[in-house]
């Protein structure tokens, strides 16, 4: 009689699991929805960043140093006096290059010359004094603008980012309720929901200063137009539905 008693017990158990698992399979948690959705808005840039080089070439290395460390000297100190703070500006890049004498290159066991190259990276948070603020290094004796390239600070970003967000979640849910009306079901509530956003800096590289043949500086100030600053945002939300 113990052994039936047990043996009974054991297949209840047995039969409330496969009614649970069974009910588990039809829960209405597993009636969704997928759709996706993204969001775009403009933005302004607010914050820019330009690079300057100085490069010299001398057959003696140390002159070629020498006169490089005065050039962009006198450039940091242009920057600074125009207003640009100390520690908005970085050096990214110093490189010595040898010139050899001829075709062969690195093969070669003459070298003609030497040139240095000191690269200065500006941030500046007012971005119409961009154009300014290259005029004011190439005179001071920057021989190379790099580039430029304009951004958004992280308040602005994540402001435009919030607006592009709510964008793609309207869009995605009237995906939902449209798909939801074709197949007659009433949707209950949001299941899941993931997000990913982007923006896209305006960069100009290589930028080049306008010299005339003789390889002065133009008089005219130099024009820089920030354009605007495409932010996108895109969701996956499943949605239930009964």
């Amino acid at each position: 009689m113990q052994k039936i008693a047990v043996f009974t017990c054991a297949l209840v158990i047995l039969a409330m699991a496969m009614i649970g698992t069974v009910g588990a399979a039809d829960t209405p948690a597993d009636h969704i929805i997928s759709v996706s959705g993204s969001g775009t808005v403009m933005g302004t840039p607010d914050r820019v960043t330009i690079s300057f080089s100085v490069q010299t070439e001398n057959s003696d290395i140390k002159l070629a140093q020498s006169s490089n460390s005065l050039a962009m000297n006198n450039v940091v100190d242009a920057l600074a006096a125009a207003g640009v703070p100390r520690d908005q500006m970085k050096t990214t890049d110093y490189i010595i290059t040898p010139v050899y004498q001829d075709d062969k290159g690195v093969f070669s066991s003459k070298v003609k010359t030497y040139q240095v190259t000191n690269t200065l990276r500006v941030t500046l948070k007012d971005t119409n004094q961009t154009g300014q603020i290259i005029d004011t290094a190439v005179n001071a004796g920057a021989n190379q603008v790099d580039s430029i390239q304009f951004m958004l600070s992280d308040a602005q970003a994540q402001a435009l980012r919030n607006q592009a967000l709510a964008k793609a979640v309207a869009n995605a849910r009237a995906d939902a309720d449209t798909v939801a009306s074709a197949l007659n079901v009433t949707i209950t509530g949001t299941n899941t929901a993931d997000i990913a956003q982007s923006y896209t800096p305006v960069a100009y590289s290589q930028y080049n200063q306008a010299m005339d043949a003789a390889g002065a500086k133009f008089a005219a100030s130099t024009p820089i137009q920030s354009g605007s600053i495409t932010v996108t945002a895109q969701v996956t939300v499943t949605y239930n539905f009964r």
